[in-house]
């Protein structure tokens, strides 16, 4: 069957207004979320969960997922996922994000949330699911030979997850926004055939992070995949370790040159980051004390920025039901509102019995 575009009415843009925002938090819902293939890291902390923590306190509604179905897509299901799963959400607690405000869930724990799969699929093509980036990324990262069922259809489960909680905000990178426009493509193929004139899904914006992606020790993005980040809940001395084997290069004087020098300024970027300056600023603090005063800086800076974390994060690890409580908390509310959602779907399509 051929999924043909249909015009729609309605003209919400791609991207969010932050001003628009900050204005009127009420009229938005965030959902955003993790894959728990690893220990989180700086670039999510700075990436995703800094500004997680900031929507929050703006009045934002903000639902988090743990996408533990999601871990499947292109890996065996590694042992421990509950032990990873239990570290993200203390990561969480500890950066700062409150389950009395947030909703923290986990995929599994929402049965309808992933049955709404069904009708979504039946409103995308094989082609469109095939163009989108980060199938093809995620393919080639975990060396696959061909790509699984789940994996093709990653882009409408998280579809699902930002249509389920009618989320009309979704934090993102620039790299990502090809998920976003398959969710806005999913809501507005599903009102235009089954609404009847209404508009079930409002089509979700994206809202750009402001920070740009880190890089690893190796020079490669910060990724859980890769094993490159800096963990949150890594010792001060481990971070010492990783930064001091972090790639830079041939040149004593240190400057902010992203572009012709990219290991060291990223280096910068996160020291300035957790100092609070600018890279330019920082570099030329260092000067031509080299690549070595440049680590032992960083190293500094990101040990002070994350010790209030780390001791937040040790102090929540001493009461063993807290994650229990905050994941039960989330998924009975998640379910609440998956729930209604599936009913109202069910009703459109004509399959209310």
């Amino acid at each position: 069957m051929t999924i043909a575009a249909t015009p729609s009415l309605d003209h919400t843009p791609l991207l969010a207004d932050e001003a628009d925002v900050r204005a009127h938090p009420d009229r938005f819902r965030v959902l955003t979320g993790d894959r728990p293939t690893g220990e989180l890291h700086l670039g999510h902390y700075f990436g995703t969960l800094h500004n997680r923590v900031r929507l929050q306190a703006m009045g934002v509604d903000t639902f988090v997922v743990i996408a533990d179905y999601q871990v499947i897509t292109d890996r065996d299901l590694p042992a421990g996922i509950n032990r990873t799963v239990h570290g993200i959400v203390l990561d969480y607690l500890a950066a700062g994000l409150d389950p009395s405000r947030t909703t923290i869930f986990a995929h599994s724990s929402v049965p309808a949330l992933n049955q709404l799969m069904l009708p979504f699929l039946a409103l995308t093509s094989v082609a469109e699911m095939q163009r989108n980036p980060t199938v093809k990324e995620e393919a080639a990262a975990a060396g696959l030979t061909s790509i699984s069922g789940l994996l093709l259809t990653y882009p409408v489960h998280q579809a699902a997850d930002i249509l389920f909680c009618h989320g009309n905000l979704v934090p993102v990178g620039a790299d990502q926004l090809p998920h976003i426009e398959q969710a806005r493509l999913v809501a507005r193929r599903f009102n235009e055939r089954f609404g009847d004139g209404q508009q079930l899904f409002r089509p979700p914006q994206g809202l750009l992070s402001a920070t740009p992606a880190l890089l690893g020790v190796d020079g490669r993005k910060m990724s859980k995949s890769r094993g490159n980040g800096i963990s949150l809940r890594a010792s001060e001395d481990h971070t010492a370790q990783l930064i001091r084997r972090t790639v830079t290069d041939s040149e004593r004087h240190i400057t902010y040159e992203p572009q012709r020098r990219p290991e060291v300024a990223n280096l910068l970027l996160i020291g300035a980051l957790c100092a609070d300056v600018e890279p330019a600023e920082l570099a030329d603090q260092i000067g031509a004390r080299g690549a070595a005063h440049l680590k032992a800086v960083v190293t500094d800076a990101v040990n002070d920025h994350l010790r209030p974390l780390r001791a937040r994060r040790a102090e929540l690890a001493t009461d063993r039901g807290v994650v229990r409580d905050v994941l039960r908390s989330g998924a009975e509310r998640a379910n609440d509102i998956a729930t209604n959602t599936l009913d109202d779907v069910q009703r459109a399509l004509g399959m209310h019995y």
